[in-house]
């Protein structure tokens, strides 16, 4: 029970933040383009060209830093549903043990009444009993009752004998169980304190990055950017979608449940800045938390793009398509087939957000719909 409780709370601690590990070089080499960075935006600040060049670095070296975190992450997912899964068998194995021990007690009583009631009886030698004065019918008789006891001791033991080989057994592996687990906690503390270096380096990142956005101008042309960004990767979903087995598509109006529980921190068609719109909702969620496939379909895109992060598209068919952007990490790749409740990826904050939540769209044939169309709370 202790080392139970031990387990879990290490899990709590070590996925809370569920920041990046990645090799030390790599995280020196990012560190030093960054303080690179930072001297070229300190000494040239009023330079637009300069800047403009600035926020190109800061934005790949961010995508650096969260395609890291969500290699990172996968790990860490990984093990936490190890750590689930080895912490099931070690019960089902003491939940094994413990019926063992009853029907051991319960063998070992029996065997001893068997015994206990032929010591009662007294020894009978078959010489004797022959060379009795009784009948023929009747030494038959009784050969034959002290035959049934000896096979019902012999089968009492030899079923005494499995039981123990059994626990021995179940123990055996509960030390294997065991030994697994504390490996588990291990790399997953390991993991935990790599994770959390990257994630400092990432809000370094993310820092300098907002620097160079500090006019409305330059924030609302970042902004159409991302949207050509997404555009593009809509239309060759579009494309891979014409060559992909048909689904059922999304035909169940508001039956369908959302990727994530949480709150809508965005609606559909709010405004974002200037003319610009969003096209699916943000829905506040905490960070780590598994997105789910709306419905059955096939991953036709899984990448980093730019101002929405981890992004994955899944193609529903007849002209459907799901979007899940700013994930921490993502579950699937392109091509892989999903059913519908499937875990595609992990909420996060990628794409430079400062919150941890999840953007979610829903397209039919490349145009955007409100998602609370086809799906309720």
């Amino acid at each position: 029970m202790n080392i139970r409780f031990f387990i879990k709370a290490s899990i709590i601690a070590g996925f809370l933040s569920l920041p990046l590990m990645v090799h030390a070089t790599d995280l020196e080499r990012r560190q030093s383009e960054l303080k690179s960075i930072q001297a070229q935006i300190n000494k040239q600040q009023s330079a637009v060209k300069n800047t403009n060049k600035q926020r190109e670095q800061l934005i790949s070296l961010l995508k650096d830093d969260e395609k890291a975190i969500a290699r990172a992450a996968k790990k860490v997912n990984h093990t936490r549903q190890d750590l689930a899964q080895t912490d099931k068998k070690i019960a089902e194995l003491d939940a094994k043990q413990v019926q063992l021990n009853k029907l051991k007690t319960a063998q070992q009583k029996s065997l001893s009444n068997q015994l206990a009631s032929a010591y009662l009886a007294g020894n009978h030698d078959y010489t004797k009993m022959l060379l009795n004065q009784q009948s023929p019918a009747s030494i038959e008789r009784l050969l034959a009752y002290y035959q049934y006891l000896n096979k019902a001791r012999m089968e009492s033991i030899n079923q005494l004998q499995t039981t123990l080989k059994e626990l021995d057994e179940v123990q055996a592996k509960q030390q294997e169980q065991q030994r697994r687990l504390n490996k588990l906690v291990l790399e997953q503390q390991q993991q935990a304190k790599k994770l959390t270096q990257e994630q400092s380096q990432r809000q370094n990142t993310l820092t300098q990055l907002q620097r160079t956005l500090n006019s409305s101008g330059a924030k609302l042309e970042q902004l159409q950017i991302e949207e050509a960004s997404l555009k593009r990767v809509v239309e060759q979903a579009l494309t891979a979608m014409k060559n992909n087995p048909s689904y059922e598509g999304l035909s169940s109006r508001n039956k369908l449940k959302w990727p994530a529980n949480g709150r809508i921190r965005s609606a559909f068609g709010s405004k974002r800045s200037g003319q610009v719109k969003w096209k699916g909702v943000i829905i506040s969620a905490a960070e780590g938390q598994n997105v789910n496939a709306i419905a059955g379909g096939k991953v036709i895109y899984a990448d980093w793009l730019r101002g929405f992060g981890m992004v994955l598209v899944v193609d529903h068919g007849k002209g459907y398509m799901s979007l899940y952007g700013h994930a921490q990490a993502l579950l699937k790749s392109a091509g892989d087939s999903v059913s519908k409740g499937e875990p595609v990826a992990l909420v996060g904050r990628s794409g430079g957000q400062t919150e941890p939540g999840l953007y979610f769209e829903v397209r039919h044939k490349g145009q955007a719909v409100d998602p609370a169309r086809y799906c309720k709370r």
